[in-house]
C-alpha cells in the first residue's frame, strides 16, 4: 500500500497505538489506504447509459472523498508532532474526518459502485463486455465514463468505451 495513504479506523474500534512518556497514547506512525466497504447485498451490474447517469452523484461524493482524506493526512501528520494539549483537539477532528470519510464510502457502495483509489478519485462500476463482467473505469476530472477494463486488470489495462460490447455472448 501507498505510503502517503491514510489509517482510517472507527474511533469506536481498537487502532494500532503507541504509549508515549507521560502516559498519552497516540495513534501509530503506520499510514495505510482504508480498506473497501463491502456489503453484503449483491453486486450491483450497470450499463454504460446507467453508470452515466449516476455519475453527478458520484463526483460529488468522490470529490467529498478526496477532500476528506487530504484533510485526514494533514491531520495524522499535525498529530505525530503535537504536544501534549494540542494532541487531544487534532485526534478529535482526525476522529470526525475518518468517520465522514466511512460515511462517504457508505454512500458510494449504496450506489453500487468501487472506489478503487483515494488520492486520484478512481472508481469502478460493474458492466458487461461480451457477456463478462468488467469494469466500467472513471477517475475524478473525467466528464463521463470513457473506458472499461478486466476485472482482473488495473487502471493501466483500461479500453475505450468505443470497444464496449454490452450485449450477452
Amino acid at each position: 500500500m501507498a505510503p502517503s495513504s491514510l489509517l482510517v479506523v472507527r474511533p469506536a474500534r481498537a487502532r494500532s497505538r503507541e504509549t508515549l512518556k507521560g502516559g498519552i497514547v497516540m495513534a501509530g506512525p503506520q499510514f495505510l489506504t482504508p480498506q473497501p466497504v463491502f456489503s453484503s447485498r449483491p453486486r450491483r451490474r450497470f450499463t454504460l447509459e446507467q453508470a452515466n447517469r449516476a455519475l453527478p452523484l458520484v463526483r460529488r461524493i468522490v470529490t467529498d472523498i478526496v477532500q476528506t482524506r487530504e484533510q485526514a493526512t494533514q491531520l495524522q501528520s499535525q498529530l505525530e508532532s503535537a504536544s501534549a494539549k494540542g494532541h487531544k483537539v487534532i485526534q478529535s477532528e482526525l476522529d470526525v474526518a475518518i468517520d465522514k470519510l466511512h460515511t462517504y464510502l457508505d454512500e458510494l457502495t449504496e450506489i453500487g459502485c468501487e472506489l478503487k483509489d483515494f488520492q486520484s478519485g478512481l472508481v469502478d462500476f460493474i458492466g458487461h463486455h461480451q457477456g463478462r463482467e468488467i469494469y466500467l473505469c472513471w477517475k475524478l476530472g473525467e466528464d463521463t465514463i470513457g473506458y472499461f477494463h478486466e476485472m482482473s486488470a488495473g487502471f493501466s489495462g483500461r479500453i475505450p468505451v468505443s470497444m464496449l460490447e454490452e450485449r450477452e455472448a
